[in-house]
């Protein structure tokens, strides 16, 4: 990372202009927590991304999806940025509205902000719901990919859990 830091720094990355949607699910909270990420270019999508993050609460997973987003769009070279979210705090504590709290949160949001530097123009936008609904697709199937894969496993493994005792 810190390589691709400096090498943007440098403006060795070509202009352009993204559009991402982000998404931070949890079940519980704290629970099983997955991000959902989706980004565009002129309204065509280039990359999604689904993954399981573990154990976390729902406003981590948020702050979690930012960052992946954020790593993304460097990567395919993005100077100018909108960023949706349909969470108001992270909106408002990246726009410097909200003030940071949580322990957890300020190391996040350090780093969201350190990456948020490396581009040239940024739009980040509270969004409705309804108009997120892709990136929150895929946080939550991130969650229910695990589940079926530890079901499967606790299945291959003949159903029984370390708490369990053979009689």
């Amino acid at each position: 990372m810190d390589d691709l830091f400096e090498k943007v720094k440098k403006g060795k990355s070509k202009l352009a202009c993204f559009e991402a949607y982000i998404d931070g699910a949890s079940s519980g909270n704290p629970g099983p927590s997955g991000i959902g990420v989706l980004i565009n270019k002129d309204k065509k999508t280039v990359s999604n991304l689904s993954q399981f993050i573990g154990m976390a609460t729902n406003n981590v997973a948020e702050y979690t999806a930012l960052i992946f987003a954020l790593e993304q769009l460097i990567r395919l070279g993005a100077k100018q940025i909108i960023i949706n979210t349909d969470s108001q705090l992270l909106a408002n504590q990246i726009k410097k509205k909200y003030k940071v709290k949580n322990s957890n949160l300020k190391i996040l949001h350090s780093k969201a902000l350190r990456l948020l530097e490396l581009f040239e123009n940024v739009e980040i936008k509270n969004v409705l719901r309804e108009k997120n609904r892709e990136a929150d697709r895929l946080a939550v199937n991130a969650i229910r990919e695990q589940a079926k894969m530890a079901t499967r496993q606790h299945n291959l493994a003949g159903g029984k859990s370390g708490l369990q005792r053979e009689a």
